[in-house]
């Protein structure tokens, strides 16, 4: 079904007001449709004409009062939806022509473009797997506060695992005990994963870093809910893969 512009954002204000990357799933949304019952020349065999575009917007404006500015943004909506090869220039036709990539035919909604975009928060290939089979889901669902807990209780279990440590020991306590060191008498007894190879500065910077990520990142979510955008979300679950990698390195099988 052909889908119009003005249908999906009916104010030019509004349409104005979105970000790039956002007019871009307007966008992407009404490339999709158009061929299906347009009346119009945009698709052809296929292609997609930014010509034909244009001239679609100028002869049949759908914000007739801010229409040279909507033309405009989405002009810079068409460069954004190039630039992550949504949009893909046909070598066969002259200079103009594009063809709209598999991946761009499968968003075919604002709700399918918003969902890729949050999944690409998230560099799935690049998290510890176990992370990534714990949280992933929880992530794209927009349960942000369940995937940052999820990933630090993986690192909770992880560590206890890999210390022999009884299950009521948990938390701030945990790491401590695990990664024990202290710079002032490097000659005391250290934890089960405290790297004895570094300075004693270092083993206790990270039993810094593992405590105080425990207790930012896991405990506040154990017992208030925290609200988290997509972004710091991502970036926070991004390291607790690193942290857990960590782990491992210094508990190999």
């Amino acid at each position: 079904m052909y889908i119009r512009l003005s249908s999906l954002i009916p104010n030019a204000d509004d349409l104005l007001a979105l970000d790039v990357a956002e007019l871009s799933g307007v966008l992407l949304t009404h490339l999709n449709s158009c061929g299906v019952n347009s009346g119009d020349s945009v698709v052809q065999r296929g292609l997609i004409s930014q010509h034909n575009f244009l001239r679609n917007l100028e002869g049949h404006p759908e914000y007739p009062n801010r229409q040279p500015e909507v033309s405009q943004a989405l002009m810079e909506a068409w460069s954004w939806l190039q630039g992550e090869a949504f949009l893909i220039p046909d070598a066969s036709q002259p200079a103009g022509w594009f063809f709209l990539s598999r991946r761009a035919q499968r968003l075919k909604s604002r709700t399918d473009f918003a969902e890729y975009r949050k999944a690409t928060l998230l560099p799935k290939a690049q998290l510890h797997p176990l992370i990534a089979s714990k949280v992933y889901s929880a992530f794209l669902r927009g349960e942000y506060d369940t995937a940052v807990f999820q990933a630090f209780r993986e690192i909770e279990v992880a560590v206890r695992r890999a210390g022999g440590f009884p299950d009521d020991l948990v938390g701030t306590k945990l790491m401590r005990e695990a990664f024990r060191a202290d710079s002032k008498n490097p000659a005391a007894p250290v934890g089960p994963l405290t790297d004895a190879t570094v300075p004693a500065a270092e083993q206790e910077g990270m039993s810094n870093l593992f405590t105080g990520a425990i207790a930012v990142y896991k405990n506040p979510q154990s017992h208030r809910n925290v609200p988290t955008e997509a972004i710091e979300a991502a970036e926070v679950i991004v390291f607790a893969s690193h942290l857990l990698r960590v782990v491992d390195r210094l508990n190999p099988p």
